[in-house]
């Protein structure tokens, strides 16, 4: 028997789109369909395994040591073989509605079935700041996420949330906008200096600026304490779930979720690949911490403003007077204010991470933060597009180091993009290194002693990805990974080649890096094939199709 349900284009998470899509613009249905006999999709074998796997699930409970349920460690995301690395799936960023509600429930059903049958840990969502506190500070609203964590819950899965303090939207891969509580937006209309903001005036609506996070802007609360207060709601209304179910809370810092500036927004074509970005430190409140950096040293004659010979978004380091190869970043004053730009973001990191840490502690929930794999211009001696985003990583200096001993200082795991991506994939003239940067995080992380986690910074599907995530894995120069969250759940990873790819990757991380082949059928069922095929396209003759739609229903 084949199970298919229609499936709406918010499940689809289409590459550099920047505009949101409506439900009805595309549709199509995932089939459980039967390859060959071996690989047949069983309800009896599925009741029995979910009835199996509740077992399982109370008797862990049952004989759970108590002392161990309050470490503050990721729990149960291991394998019982040691060298295995657990594989989440990031769910689609509109998986919650704006009237936060769960989008496409029984899709949703489905699609978790899917992933658990191929051996998937779990899943990652994003809590969207501008959806649960959209109607008012300290209003919020969790119930879309409540019926997402107990359908988790219902599969076996676990689940990591996202803390999303960012906006959606004007990224890569951002199907759908997501801004930021109206409230705040109104706050931001009244003071625009609350927001980063370029040398040209330029201001960015995707996160609160830093330059302002111990200052009372958002009606009587300063942006950390607006943190603090959400993700103790979040705490309070899911307490019965964390380290059993919720087992990690990643901690957004940043655009993206990331701990960096934005330093290269895509929205409107501001910034294109492979340009060095802008620094982001010309709001009031950040040119007012510079100035009094530079008064405590004596070096007013300086300045108040950042360098003024850095370039533009789009240029390259050899350009500008700032970043070419013996340029103002390696004088006195350069090295100073990197020092400063990075330092504050580090700071800044620290505050939210301490926080974090303070509300979830004893939980059972692991904390995350993550770190950007900006790899162009990285073969260069100035690392430009790493600097105007706040890490000072250079020919000469190791700028990831630092990170990860203040996430390592708050028992957080480091969580790494790129790591799908080869050098040979890249363009010459950007002189990227995706796999010279992740060695130097692997080697940060194993010298700081802080977990490393990874995901792949673009949607792919093909074997050499793949290959590259594992090697990476295996790989034995510094850390090995804690975690991968594979980006993304959408309608292209249930293809059929995509599909079988993908089981083969959580089988071969299941077993620690090493590469097996599935066979064409795999009794043990975790060979399923799940397609998107038309409606008039279907051949009736392979499966018995259930006939109730599920795009429709809620």
């Amino acid at each position: 028997m084949a199970l298919t349900l229609h499936f709406s284009s918010t499940f689809c998470n289409l590459k550099h789109t920047r505009s949101a899509k409506t439900l009805d613009d595309f549709s199509g249905m995932v089939c459980f369909a039967r390859i060959k006999p071996s690989c047949r999709l069983r309800a009896k074998g599925l009741m029995q395994e979910d009835r199996l796997g509740h077992e399982r699930n109370s008797s862990f409970k049952d004989g759970r040591n108590e002392n161990w349920e309050k470490l503050h460690q990721l729990t149960d995301t291991r394998r019982e073989n040691d060298a295995g690395v657990p594989v989440f799936v990031m769910l689609p960023l509109d998986t919650v509605s704006s009237g936060g509600i769960l989008n496409k429930p029984r899709a949703m059903d489905a699609s978790l079935m899917a992933l658990k049958s191929a051996g998937v840990e779990g899943v990652m969502v994003d809590a969207w700041w501008g959806l649960v506190e959209k109607d008012g500070p300290l209003k919020y609203n969790w119930e879309g996420y409540a019926e997402l964590v107990k359908m988790v819950q219902k599969h076996g899965l676990k689940l990591q949330v996202v803390m999303s303090f960012h906006q959606c939207g004007g990224n890569v891969g951002d199907s759908c906008s997501i801004p930021l509580p109206p409230w705040v937006l109104e706050e931001i209309s009244k003071n625009p200096d609350l927001v980063y903001t370029d040398r040209s005036g330029q201001r960015n609506p995707e996160y609160i600026s830093l330059g302002c996070d111990s200052l009372p802007v958002l009606r009587g609360r300063t942006p950390i304490q607006v943190y603090s207060d959400y993700m103790r709601s979040f705490c309070d209304r899911f307490k019965d779930y964390l380290g059993e179910v919720i087992v990690e809370i990643q901690v957004g810092m940043g655009p993206c979720g990331e701990l960096r500036y934005p330093s290269y927004p895509e929205s409107n074509g501001t910034w294109k690949f492979p340009g060095i970005g802008e620094f982001q430190c010309y709001d009031k409140y950040m040119r007012a911490s510079l100035k009094a950096s530079l008064e405590a040293i004596g070096k007013e004659d300086w300045g108040r403003n950042g360098p003024h010979d850095s370039g533009h978004y789009n240029q390259f380091p050899e350009e500008t007077g700032f970043f070419r190869r013996d340029g103002t970043w390696s004088t006195e004053f350069g090295q100073f204010f990197l020092e400063w730009y990075s330092g504050m973001l580090l700071e800044h990191g620290n505050r939210i991470l301490a926080t974090a840490k303070g509300i979830f502690q004893g939980t059972g929930a692991k904390l995350s933060g993550k770190v950007a794999g900006i790899h162009w211009h990285y073969k260069t001696r100035s690392h430009a597009a790493e600097l105007t985003a706040g890490y000072y990583n250079t020919r000469h200096r190791d700028g990831y180091l630092p990170i990860a001993r203040m996430m390592g200082k708050h028992g957080v795991v480091l969580n790494f993009t790129c790591m799908e991506m080869r050098d040979g994939e890249q363009p010459n003239d950007a002189n990227c290194s995706p796999e010279g940067l992740v060695r130097q995080v692997k080697m940060a992380t194993k010298t700081a002693g802080t977990e490393l986690a990874g995901e792949n910074a673009l949607e792919r599907y093909d074997q050499g990805a793949y290959k590259q995530v594992l090697a990476t894995t295996i790989s034995d120069s510094g850390n090995g990974l804690a975690a991968f969250t594979y980006l993304r759940m959408n309608k292209q990873l249930f293809e059929e080649e995509n599909w079988r790819q993908m089981v083969e990757f959580v089988k071969n991380m299941s077993k620690g890096g090493r590469t097996t082949r599935l066979p064409e059928s795999d009794s043990s069922r975790t060979n399923l094939y799940v397609g998107f095929i038309k409606e008039n396209n279907v051949d009736k003759s392979k499966g018995t199709f259930v006939k109730k739609s599920l795009s429709t229903s809620r």
